[in-house]
């Protein structure tokens, strides 16, 4: 008996930005590292049963930088393949409000950083295009 055939892997997440507390002006962008891949990049997470993708960005942020945001404009979705199965995760431009992040099991640490400093930090090409995305659109580019 062969199962049926599954979908991609649903998520979402956003690409957090605070404006820069220096008072200099700029912003900083939230990088989260994960232990289990050792990696950078934005928060991001499965959709929970019956979930919505906003929501789910909103609560995966919350999760992973223990911040609440205000959530922008939707920024894309990226497709690749993750342990064998495709995986599509929507994103959306979030700038950071009132919040403290604890490390946890899936990030042990998270960096806010000037956008030309996030960029080399950042694992996946592909979040750096998600950066470039975000810039575009608060008019930084």
């Amino acid at each position: 008996m062969t199962s049926a055939p599954r979908g991609p892997v649903r998520a979402a997440g956003c690409v957090l930005w605070r404006r820069s507390p220096s008072g200099a002006g700029g912003i900083e962008i939230c990088l989260v590292h994960r232990p289990k891949y050792d990696d950078w990049s934005h928060p991001k997470g499965k959709l929970k049963r019956g979930e919505s993708l906003l929501p789910a960005a909103l609560r995966e942020v919350l999760e992973e930088t223990g911040h609440h945001c205000a959530p922008g404009p939707l920024l894309d979705t990226v497709r690749y393949e993750a342990q064998g199965r495709p995986k599509e995760v929507t994103y959306w431009a979030a700038e950071a409000a009132t919040g403290t992040f604890t490390p946890n099991n899936e990030v042990d640490e998270v960096r806010w950083l000037p956008p030309p400093a996030a960029r080399p930090r950042l694992t996946q090409p592909r979040d750096r295009l998600l950066l470039d995305a975000l810039l575009a659109s608060l008019h930084l580019t």
